[in-house]
């Protein structure tokens, strides 16, 4: 397999003269980098519409049915920090695989639960296996695209964005057909074609990857060292909060939004899921052009403050006017998380390796799910004590300055790996005078 050599020193892509066609040499493992995108959300939202048919078979409440929309952030949250562990022991294709497989048997699991318990572990399988997957995108995309870093992140950005409005559009219409289990577990069968390609790739012989690729490894490998540092490092906090703090709206606008139309804006329960379906909407054509922009701008915190100018405008619409033209204040709001996929194109941006990468998106994405499992409670609990939407409106808006704060940081060019050997440097001079101390204490 042809792969071309890794990115430049600030991770982007390299010159156009080295670059060579998007399919030459790598074609199944762009079929695999998609096929990944497109299973890592379609579980996430395939139960909330059908929960009243699986309450037939299954009892489900109010509290349990909150565990289960909890369950994904916290997943993603704590396989993402979980994976670059996991791939320290073995190959990025063999997690991808195994983190495929794991949501193929979730899916299984879930569409064969005979109690809420079963429901629950095969949702937990599930969203660990796209915990991982999440994580894995971003260096798959640096190991095989170096020269196109922002056409794949694009790519697969929009695939991950389609992929999710799919379930709730097929879910009623499937369970009402042939039952919810099919409706379910009928995801299955995408996961099992996206694991064909990685079988192959697996399967190759390595002796048909370049020496100058299998040296780039073993150098990325030997970059990883010393572990751990991600987390000392002020671009990978900085990145990681963006991200949260992105994450952390779109739950809460996901959670909470048709009810804050309903009340404020007066608008119909059906025109409320309409606009929320265009609040979804509008981040695909964001995935599909701001790695391309961002790719190509000097300073990506254009794009960063552009992202904040839209979640303020569409927030204090929804604050002050929220009655006047709603679909305006969605569409604005909607349009700030273009920070979603900013985020994932500056984690190969803002490493050298692909050990960084992998460390670097383990990290973010860990970090980042964390918070934003907050945003639904968050939210929820202002509009209890309050009565009203005003100040969860203003908690979101409150968010969005943080955003302002670590985004100057991570517009600023500076690499994960810098502060690694930075760290490293120090440490290593640090054991040195400690032992100098000890020799001469010794000797007195």
């Amino acid at each position: 397999m042809s792969v071309p050599a890794a990115a430049g020193s600030m991770g982007g892509e390299v010159p156009r003269s080295t670059s060579v066609p998007l399919w030459a040499g790598r074609a199944l493992a762009l079929l695999g980098i998609l096929l990944v995108a497109a299973n890592l959300r379609t579980a996430v939202a395939a139960l909330s519409p059908i929960f009243s048919a699986i309450s037939v078979d299954i009892p489900l409440d109010s509290l349990s049915i909150g565990v289960l929309g909890t369950l994904p952030p916290l997943c993603f949250a704590l396989f993402g920090l979980l994976a670059p562990i996991f791939q320290r022991h073995m190959r990025i294709e063999s997690l991808v695989l195994v983190s495929l497989l794991a949501i193929l048997v979730g899916d299984v699991v879930r569409s064969l639960a005979g109690s809420y318990v079963v429901l629950v572990a095969g949702s937990t399988v599930v969203f660990a296996g796209m915990g991982i997957g999440n994580v894995l995108l971003p260096p798959l995309v640096k190991k095989y695209f170096p020269d196109r870093v922002g056409l794949m992140t694009s790519l697969y950005a929009t695939v991950l964005s389609l992929f999710s409005l799919f379930p709730p559009l097929v879910a009623v219409p499937m369970s009402e057909a042939a039952g919810w289990r099919v409706s379910v577990g009928l995801w299955a069968v995408l996961t099992l074609v996206a694991v064909l390609p990685w079988i192959m790739l697996i399967v190759r012989d390595r002796r048909s990857v370049p020496e100058a690729v299998r040296a780039d490894s073993v150098t990325a490998i030997a970059e990883a060292e010393p572990r751990g540092r991600a987390w000392h490092s002020r671009v990978a906090w900085s990145l990681g909060i963006m991200f949260g703090i992105t994450s952390l709206n779109v739950y809460a606008m996901f959670a909470w939004l048709p009810q804050i139309l309903v009340d404020s804006a007066g608008v119909t329960p059906a025109a409320a899921g309409a606009l929320l379906s265009l609040y979804s909407g509008i981040g695909i054509p964001a995935s599909l052009l701001v790695p391309l922009v961002a790719t190509r701008v000097k300073n990506v915190g254009v794009l960063i403050w552009i992202g904040v100018a839209l979640y303020v405008v569409g927030y204090l619409g929804l604050l002050c006017a929220p009655a006047v033209l709603p679909w305006v204040w969605v569409t604005l709001a909607g349009a700030g998380p273009l920070l979603f996929p900013l985020s994932l194109l500056l984690i190969n941006l803002r490493t050298r390796s692909q050990a960084g990468a992998v460390a670097l998106s383990g990290f973010v994405q860990g970090l980042g799910y964390l918070i934003g499992a907050v945003g639904p409670l968050a939210v929820g609990f202002l509009h209890q004590l309050t009565g009203g939407w005003v100040a969860p409106i203003a908690f979101l808006l409150a968010t969005i300055a943080v955003i302002v704060v670590v985004g100057a940081i991570v517009a600023r060019p500076h690499l994960l790996e810098d502060d690694w050997h930075r760290g490293h440097s120090a440490h290593t001079a640090s054991r040195i005078d400690r032992i100098k101390q000890q020799r001469n204490s010794g000797v007195r």
